[in-house]
């Protein structure tokens, strides 16, 4: 299992903050808001992109009602709110841990020096375009815990069948991969089969992983918590390897 995946699973059961959640509704929104306007529909069953992205927020307990005013402002039906694009930034963490950064701005200066003050703050260094993104694949990725998962055998036959690519499993989690077409299918096929999912994202994958531990792990983590409290950033990739019990101690 990736350890950026990992890391993101000992986050998600932590109680939310409300100052966080917050700042999570607006990114949410926004990725929404994005979505409807850069698919060319406002109908979810149209535009797999704003399919994922109401599921997101859906999940993350944004209200509906905010959900579809972001979806009109997306589509023109209701005006106001800024124009945002996406814009990538790539760099490295402490220990040569390559960090792939997805953000959705409406300045694109301002969220540049916010991107690389987090960087040289947190021990790292803000690359050049394309510098770690050919380290990266973009994959479906289901993480499902074992104690309420079917034995070994049967999750494989039920996640292979739907067009899951791999199968592999930590001390505690399942973590299946697909590829991003296949991902909803597989998602489906599990629903349907009565197992819980801890999470379902389509995601950017490493090719390989940097071991890290001890304080350096701290000092990675560090940064891409960092990098995720900024507003404009919708989601932080990186291709660390640091044990789960090293995690769930700094988490």
């Amino acid at each position: 299992m990736s350890g950026h995946s990992k890391w993101a699973t000992i986050k998600r059961k932590k109680a939310a903050q409300d100052a966080k959640r917050s700042n999570e509704f607006a990114k949410l929104l926004r990725f929404v808001e994005v979505a409807a306007r850069e698919g060319g529909s406002g109908d979810p069953k149209a535009n797999a992109t704003l399919a994922t992205a109401i599921e997101k927020a859906r999940a993350a307990s944004v209200p509906l009602e905010n959900i579809e005013r972001a979806i009109k402002r997306g589509t023109g039906e209701l005006e106001g709110g800024a124009r945002y694009e996406e814009v990538v930034y790539e760099g490295y963490g402490p220990g040569g841990v390559a960090v792939y950064v997805q953000t959705l701005t409406d300045n694109r200066n301002r969220t540049a020096q916010e991107v690389r003050y987090v960087f040289n703050r947190n021990g790292g260094s803000l690359g050049e375009s394309g510098s770690v993104a050919w380290m990266f694949h973009r994959k479906g990725v289901i993480q499902v815990e074992k104690a309420a998962a079917p034995d070994e055998e049967r999750l494989l036959e039920i996640v292979l069948e739907a067009g899951a690519e791999d199968l592999k499993g930590s001390a505690s989690t399942w973590e299946i991969t697909t590829d991003p077409g296949s991902f909803q299918a597989v998602k489906q096929a599990l629903e349907a089969a009565g197992v819980p999912m801890l999470s379902a994202e389509v995601t950017m994958v490493p090719q390989t992983t940097v071991p890290v531990d001890g304080a350096q792990a701290k000092q990675v983590l560090a940064l891409i918590d960092a990098l995720e409290d900024l507003d404009d950033v919708q989601a932080v990739y990186a291709n660390f390897d640091i044990p789960e019990s090293v995690m769930a101690e700094l988490g």
